[in-house]
């Protein structure tokens, strides 16, 4: 290659701590990086950050009462720290929707999701730190 010796071995040793350095980057951020943060929760993280909200007895518009309780999935601690204070606001919302409701209304899946997705845009509107991902209905006895 080259005249001199010592260059050649300089090469030769500047090539193999690059080839190293480079594998070392590639292993790190390949395999020794942690899952990504903005992918699904895992099912631990959905529990730690959901609520479940009492029992909630109310009257119907068809003259039905409803006896309903929900998990609400919230988007980090912080959203559920304040979700907590403002329990007495959240029952005020889903009473009023639930008011808003006939016994007709809960026949088939597609009025209870309209429900839940009603009930998380307006406790969105009333949140600060942050949202809620998900509403679900756990219990419904209507009478």
């Amino acid at each position: 290659m080259f005249q001199n010796r010592l260059i050649n071995i300089m090469l030769i040793i500047l090539v193999a701590l690059t080839l190293v350095g480079v594998l070392a980057l590639v292993l790190y951020t390949q395999v020794f990086q942690d899952s990504d943060p903005e992918g699904e929760p895992t099912i631990d993280q959905v529990l730690e950050r959901s609520v479940e909200t009492d029992e909630i007895t109310t009257n119907l518009l068809s003259n039905h009462i409803i006896r309903s309780q929900f998990v609400i999935q919230l988007e980090n601690d912080n959203a559920k720290d304040e979700f907590e204070k403002r329990s007495f606001q959240i029952e005020n919302i889903i009473i009023q929707e639930l008011s808003d409701m006939s016994a007709s209304d809960f026949q088939g899946s597609e009025g209870i999701q309209q429900l839940e997705d009603r009930i998380r845009n307006e406790i969105n509107q009333l949140m600060e730190d942050g949202d809620v991902i998900q509403v679900y209905m756990n219990q419904r006895v209507i009478q």
